[in-house]
């Protein structure tokens, strides 16, 4: 199985986790790394490009940092221009029919903080109704979600077992 991870953190640099992430992913055999904003530092996506990339992938993985309750704007962005009707979904949109997908995130706030009666009140689940619906509309298979919460309070040693979960994750047969 071919997976394509799609990063987006716009400041990957200052990010232990994502960074280590994205490093440890990229040592992965099948495993092609993406990083959404290395590639269009100024939002101008090549959609054909993007398009083609999803063919020749079974797995789509979006990895990033949870902004706002959502993803970072060129993620949104480059769902919006990559993510067509007539290719990804409507009555001849099928190109993602068929793949799975799956979100990584990461978020500041510790785990209690996701929850009913927690600071923010609903779980990454209920958050992230949004890309579900999406794997919906395009037939591909939304997977379960790595989630890592908390990350401003791991250590080195912890941010680097984590990364080895996330391979495992990653190469569970779903």
């Amino acid at each position: 199985m071919k997976t394509l991870v799609i990063v987006a953190h716009p400041n990957l640099e200052q990010s232990k986790v994502n960074r280590t992430w994205m490093n440890r992913l990229q040592q992965e055999d099948n495993v092609t790394v993406h990083n959404l904003y290395a590639h269009y530092p100024t939002y101008e996506i090549d959609v054909k490009k993007e398009q083609q990339l999803l063919l020749e992938h079974d797995r789509i993985v979006f990895q990033f940092p949870f902004y706002w309750y959502s993803s970072p704007a060129l993620l949104k962005q480059w769902q919006d221009l990559v993510l067509t009707y007539g290719w990804a979904y409507g009555s001849e949109g099928t190109k993602l029919r068929g793949k799975e997908f799956m979100l990584v995130i990461s978020t500041g706030g510790p785990k209690e903080a996701y929850q009913a009666g927690g600071f923010n009140h609903f779980s990454i689940s209920e958050l992230t109704k949004p890309f579900q619906a999406t794997a919906n509309l395009t037939g591909m298979r939304f997977l379960p979600t790595f989630t890592q919460q908390g990350v401003r309070f791991l250590t080195n040693e912890q941010v680097l077992e984590n990364a080895e979960e996330l391979v495992c994750h990653l190469k569970n047969n779903y």
